[in-house]
């Protein structure tokens, strides 16, 4: 008679126990951003400027983008994008793909990584109701290299985001004007829980905790960003360095 009871209390056990575990997909995904962030960090003549990364508001990482060209060219990827909190502190990512298309004569396939850091909260506004054309709904601009690089001109002040891309070898700023950034659906429900939307995960409300390789990419973006803070002697980069370094 106990059976069945106990039967189901294993059930829900087993419900609750995997709550937190996002697909193999997600987790995939989440590992190859935390690759590119990596490696975009560690090289310090591609690395993103410290000035940059000190003030940016949100970070995309789209790895193994693949670009094809015949006649017609198109390009799509899925990555992860994060968003800076008022304290300066950095949310767990949310998923989002990248699509764009050209016209002209063109042949060949080709995979790069791609890293977009967002300067201006509009451009956040847009990722969080769904979408955004970048060069459209924000001005974009190819990222300067190099971690201590200055920026040269007031076009370049005023993009509201930069690019890079690495199809081989260093990171070098890419041109992607004209191209969409859309929130994935299907995988953050994967990830978060189902009703989860990209506000819930900014604002740390999500419907369940992410897995560990998803709050993995966030950690390194608080590293990250603490060094390149403590780089340029601010108070907020140089308080996070002390943190971690007391935890």
């Amino acid at each position: 008679m106990h059976r069945l009871p106990r039967l189901a209390i294993l059930l829900l056990t087993f419900g609750f126990a995997t709550a937190a575990v996002a697909g193999p997909t997600e987790d995939a995904r989440a590992r190859n951003a935390l690759r590119v962030l990596t490696d975009i960090q560690d090289i310090p003549e591609s690395a993103i400027p410290d000035k940059l990364l000190d003030q940016a508001r949100g970070i995309v990482v789209v790895p193994d983008t693949l670009k094809i060209g015949l006649v017609f060219g198109g390009r799509r990827g899925h990555g992860v994008v994060s968003v800076r909190s008022p304290d300066g502190t950095w949310s767990n990512p949310a998923f989002v793909k990248l699509t764009g298309g050209s016209i002209g004569f063109q042949a060949g396939v080709q995979s790069s990584d791609i890293v977009l850091v967002f300067t201006s909260q509009r451009g956040l506004d847009s990722i969080v109701n769904g979408k955004i054309t970048l060069g459209g709904d924000a001005s974009i601009a190819a990222g300067p290299i190099g971690r201590s690089t200055a920026m040269a001109t007031d076009g370049q002040l005023e993009a509201e985001i930069w690019s890079w891309s690495r199809a081989r070898g260093l990171f070098a700023g890419v041109a992607l004007d004209g191209a969409v950034l859309s929130i994935d659906d299907d995988a953050n429900q994967a990830a978060y829980g189902q009703g989860t939307t990209p506000r819930m995960i900014f604002e740390g409300r999500a419907a369940q905790q992410p897995s560990n390789a998803i709050v993995d990419f966030r950690d390194q973006l608080e590293e990250a960003t603490a060094a390149a803070s403590y780089a340029r002697g601010t108070g907020r980069g140089r308080a996070a360095v002390q943190a971690g370094a007391q935890a």
